[in-house]
């Protein structure tokens, strides 16, 4: 199916919120599920720490690293949990999800109200062309693009490259940028009290440790883990909005529901991959409805098999998707670099007050899946 013929179909907004209305009957979580998906995360994770440092304290540093990457999967899924319970999902009771996201957000370095916050913006925005930021991977209209100084286009083409988008900017971002509320600075009290209140916990878990193995075990341990889990969920939230074709529109042209089926993918990894990604992939039916706890989307798709072609992108369409840079607001598509020599020469001077917020702020993008 494709997003753009979907989009540009005048029923296709009431299309959309008509799925809205199917899917809530898949919104009811099983605690007992709940629980057992929690076990069957954190277990193991603990347990592939133990055995990576095992492995280095044996000598055997290669070994270490080869461990780092199923541990990694294991923290990967551990914040799809908190996800989850960000959005009200994993559990009936809101303190619950509160408190089960919290204790996670320690070990996922992520302060879960403050990041709920931000999600909760992404989820009502996404795909808005006259709302991006806080939450989103930046992406400027070949418009805005054009009306950058050659330093701001090389800052622009340094932040959508590879290594920045997937190696630098998901270590900066988790290691260091969520120890403030970045977005939220002069926001009030309570992002401030998430983020503190999570480094503290944080410093001790970690000094902790450290005083039982030592700073050089520790970092050469945890610090693999870390990165690789989070480029991970860099790469997972980045495929998640930035594929061809989507969806994004102007504010009268713009509807949540809209946005939410036809400018979220259906990623559709291998078995082993849902499970460790748990099943963050059917982005499109998460959109439409949040609050369906990650073990029920599955079976949201099986019982409409409709949905699955909507937004579907293989593995290996999905590497595609990194040169996919900039919107072109006339073609209603995502583009590269490349690209702009086709089209460069069509599009006409923008006026400053075309200009996106985002030239000036290039933020490292927030796996706020």
């Amino acid at each position: 199916m494709d997003n753009r013929s979907c989009a540009a179909d005048p029923s296709s907004s009431s299309d959309a919120r008509k799925w809205t209305t199917i899917l809530v009957r898949y919104r009811e979580p099983n605690h007992a599920r709940s629980i057992v998906e929690i076990v069957i995360t954190i277990g193991p994770l603990i347990a592939l720490w133990a055995l990576t440092w095992l492995a280095y304290d044996f000598g055997f540093w290669w070994l270490s690293l080869l461990i780092a990457i199923p541990a990694a999967g294991f923290l990967v899924r551990l914040f799809m949990i908190q996800h989850d319970c960000g959005h009200g999902a994993f559990f009936r009771h809101r303190l619950a999800n509160d408190w089960v996201g919290r204790v996670i957000g320690v070990l996922t370095l992520t302060p879960y109200d403050f990041w709920r916050s931000t999600h909760a913006i992404h989820h009502a925005s996404s795909g808005n062309l006259d709302r991006r930021g806080l939450g989103d991977v930046n992406t400027l209209t070949v418009r805005e693009y054009l009306t950058l100084s050659l330093w701001g286009r090389l800052c622009y083409r340094l932040y959508r490259h590879p290594i920045v988008m997937f190696g630098i900017g998901p270590a900066y971002l988790f290691v260091f940028q969520q120890r403030l509320p970045v977005g939220m600075l002069r926001g009030g009290w309570r992002p401030w009290l998430s983020t503190m209140a999570t480094n503290l916990a944080i410093a001790f878990v970690v000094a902790a440790l450290i005083c039982h193995i030592g700073i050089k075990p520790f970092l050469i341990v945890h610090l693999p883990i870390t990165l690789i889990a989070g480029s991970i969920g860099v790469w997972l939230f980045f495929v998640q909005h930035q594929f061809d074709p989507t969806f994004w529109a102007r504010d009268g042209e713009w509807s949540l529901h809209e946005a939410a089926l036809y400018g979220s993918s259906h990623y559709d990894l291998p078995a082993i991959l849902r499970w460790f990604t748990a099943n963050i992939g059917v982005h499109h039916v998460h959109h439409l409805c949040s609050r369906i706890p990650y073990y029920r989307l599955s079976k949201a798709l099986r019982d409409h098999p409709e949905l699955r072609g909507v937004g579907r992108l293989t593995m290996l369409q999905s590497l595609r998707c990194v040169r996919l840079v900039l919107w072109d607001e006339r073609e209603r598509r995502l583009v590269s670099f490349r690209d702009l020599r086709r089209i460069k020469a069509n599009v006409p001077a923008a006026t400053s007050g075309q200009v996106h917020p985002a030239i000036v702020r290039l933020d490292v993008p927030t796996p706020s899946a």
